[in-house]
């Protein structure tokens, strides 16, 4: 009887294996961070200044951390198997009601729900559904049971912080630092996550597969990608006039995301993953997985976002009739987020091959330098002319990449290829024999 019962119970959480990959029920999940990533880049778009900027990148980093709470479950449990897939429905269902709040995030906004209790209220459903499921596989282990209630308090501040800092506009509304107050509240909400969440994890958290958590993080920076390119297609509303500038500069923006797209996934996320499969150390494999993917990989993700707001403002400018053939002058404001945005990715792919790699990829060292340095020099030309630019530098930069990796591109892809062949063999033989 006690065997039946353990194994009805085992039925409802079965644990992650070392060689599971994604499922499809997480790339189910994955389409709502689609509309996130949208839904973020718009609402950046429709007030275009500095403060607004901010907050959309603090909206941005808890979307994250709430992705790579999905992420951390679907590599501890099977994501597709007994009640994850109820969970997930709830938890998908709670993070598609917050990203339509937030553009009332900070401010609410008259005719509706209220806003900022709305994002703070499905913050905490997300973050406390996702612990649950942790508190189910480990409920055996009296270690980990002790580390439940300080790990429940990290998102519990949180959300009372998000919660205050709601309510700060209705009640200092006529304050100068009412403003400067919200977005502290926010930071330090955000800080307690990041800080004493990953901290806590130190003590519990492992990465059963390697290859599940390299694949996720890196389909994540597609849907990021692919943000960028649902910019290009939609600009600032449907029904684009396809003019030449447009033309022109949508060609360019798919030329910039192709560029962005090689440097990351042509080798790179190979040699990641392999790195990750190598850590047999639970101490090292745990910082690699902290270090290179939960936190470099949200700048990856951070820098595609502003270039497909950059983005989304020129197309503006290339379509509107009122403005010159090459567009207004880019502006130091437009500059920042274009060029910033490109540079900060190929920045964090800088950092990841440096942690994991112990390379220093020059050339797209050199690439950021480079932007960095033109950048004040375009803020006066047309948007389209600086388009062409970023383009040209970052293509040339990773070209020069491809090229210069003398031998060690072909290793890499070879050995990944070594291994999806013998995936494939051992999964038709399978096959052969059970269907």
């Amino acid at each position: 009887m006690g065997d039946g019962g353990g194994g009805r119970w085992s039925r409802i959480v079965r644990p992650g294996a070392p060689g599971s990959r994604t499922t499809r029920l997480e790339l189910f999940y994955d389409l709502v961070f689609v509309f996130a990533f949208v839904n973020v880049t718009t609402v950046t778009a429709s007030q275009l200044t500095p403060v607004n900027l901010y907050r959309c990148l603090l909206v941005l980093a808890l979307l994250w951390w709430s992705w790579t709470g999905f992420a951390r479950l679907g590599n501890a449990v099977r994501a597709d198997q007994g009640a994850l897939p109820l969970v997930g429905f709830l938890t998908v269902a709670a993070t598609f009601l917050l990203v339509l709040s937030v553009p009332g995030a900070f401010v609410d906004r008259p005719g509706g729900l209220h806003g900022p209790l709305i994002f703070a209220g499905c913050y905490f459903v997300i973050r406390m559904a996702q612990l649950a499921v942790f508190a189910w596989v480990e409920r055996s282990d009296p270690v980990r049971r002790r580390t439940l209630l300080p790990r429940a308090a990290v998102p519990t501040t949180a959300t009372v912080l998000l919660v205050v800092a709601g309510t700060v506009p209705a009640k200092l509304a006529d304050r100068p630092y009412a403003v400067g107050l919200q977005l502290a509240l926010w930071t330090v909400a955000l800080l307690v996550e990041y800080v004493v969440g990953v901290t806590l994890a130190r003590r519990w958290w492992v990465v059963v597969s390697a290859g599940h958590w390299a694949e996720r993080h890196a389909l994540i920076v597609l849907v990021a990608l692919g943000e960028s390119i649902i910019a290009l297609g939609l600009g600032p509303k449907t029904g684009l006039p396809l003019t030449g500038p447009v033309a022109v500069a949508a060609l360019l923006g798919i030329l910039v995301v192709a560029m962005l797209w090689w440097a990351y996934f042509d080798t790179l996320a190979y040699a990641l993953e392999q790195a990750l499969h190598h850590a047999r150390d639970p101490d090292l494999r745990r910082r690699l997985s902290r270090n290179v993917y939960t936190f470099l990989h949200l700048p990856l993700v951070a820098g595609t976002i502003l270039f497909a707001l950059g983005l989304k403002d020129l197309l503006a400018d290339a379509a509107s009739p009122e403005t010159p053939g090459w567009g207004p002058p880019l502006g130091g404001f437009w500059v920042a987020v274009l060029f910033g945005g490109v540079g900060l990715y190929l920045l964090s792919l800088v950092a990841c091959a440096l942690l994991v790699l112990r390379e220093v990829h020059w050339p797209l060292v050199i690439t950021v330098v480079v932007l960095a340095a033109v950048a004040p020099l375009v803020a006066p030309i047309p948007e389209l002319a600086s388009l062409i630019l970023l383009a040209v530098l970052v293509t040339v930069g990773v070209v020069v990449e491809t090229f210069s990796e003398d031998g060690r591109r072909r290793q890499v892809r070879q050995l990944a290829l070594e291994e999806q062949l013998a995936a494939e063999a051992d999964q038709s033989h399978w096959r052969q024999d059970h269907l």
